[in-house]
């Protein structure tokens, strides 16, 4: 195999894992809003144990990429894409702590049930679970247009954020025997909206990878 195709392949390993990856972070968003819904406790500590498994993705996709970038040799434009894989799967890793955060959060709420109806939590989760998808696939289809879109898409996230911080802080004046549970939402909140922020970050290394200019340096 000539080195090019053997760089081929190995890159095309590195995307194949990204996205792998990248399911698993869906999944563990997904459960632990479901968990926080449901009050679902075993399905949140399941969220806690499986981000050893996200850390381990991370882990191998970064010893593959140090392996092209040290045996390989690659050129410019291969180099960036190798780069930026190496910074996504950072913020991918973070992705997965902040869903393992708010699983350890809802296990804190204790059997006292919500204090009030979650409608616009779960909205927010799904917007980021997409943007974390549209980030992956902005870099394996090289599709810079869905990247840039992601911090416009982000600006739905911050509308919800801030609605949700809103609501509870009337929560807390009209019921504030309420508070210590309420907090615990706010900081759900405040997980979900730095997921955004993390896809955000993964749509910028897309953009170097394609045009070899990072927006917040070009």
């Amino acid at each position: 195999m000539s080195t090019r195709g053997r760089y081929s392949k190995e890159l095309r390993g590195v995307f194949d894992n990204l996205v792998l990856m990248c399911r698993h972070i869906e999944a563990a968003i997904e459960k632990c809003i479901r968990a926080l819904t449901e009050l679902d406790f075993e399905l949140a500590r399941e969220v806690c144990e499986e981000d050893a498994v996200i850390d381990k993705m991370e882990r191998e996709i970064e010893q593959s990429c140090l392996k092209i970038l040290v045996m390989e040799q690659p050129m410019a434009g291969d180099f960036r894409e190798v780069s930026a894989a190496l910074k996504m799967i950072t913020d991918l890793e973070r992705i997965g702590d902040q869903a393992r955060d708010i699983a350890e959060i809802t296990t804190k709420l204790g059997e006292e049930g919500q204090v009030s109806k979650l409608v616009n939590i779960p909205r927010m989760a799904g917007i980021a679970i997409q943007m974390v998808k549209d980030g992956v696939q902005a870099y394996i289809n090289r599709d810079l247009a869905l990247a840039r879109s992601l911090e416009k898409t982000d600006d739905k996230v911050d509308e919800l954020f801030d609605i949700i911080m809103a609501d509870l802080t009337a929560l807390i004046k009209r019921d504030p025997d309420s508070a210590g549970r309420v907090i615990l939402l706010m900081m759900i909140a405040k997980y979900l909206e730095r997921i955004g922020d993390h896809a955000i970050n993964i749509g910028e290394w897309v953009e170097y990878a394609i045009t070899g200019i990072h927006p917040k340096q070009g």
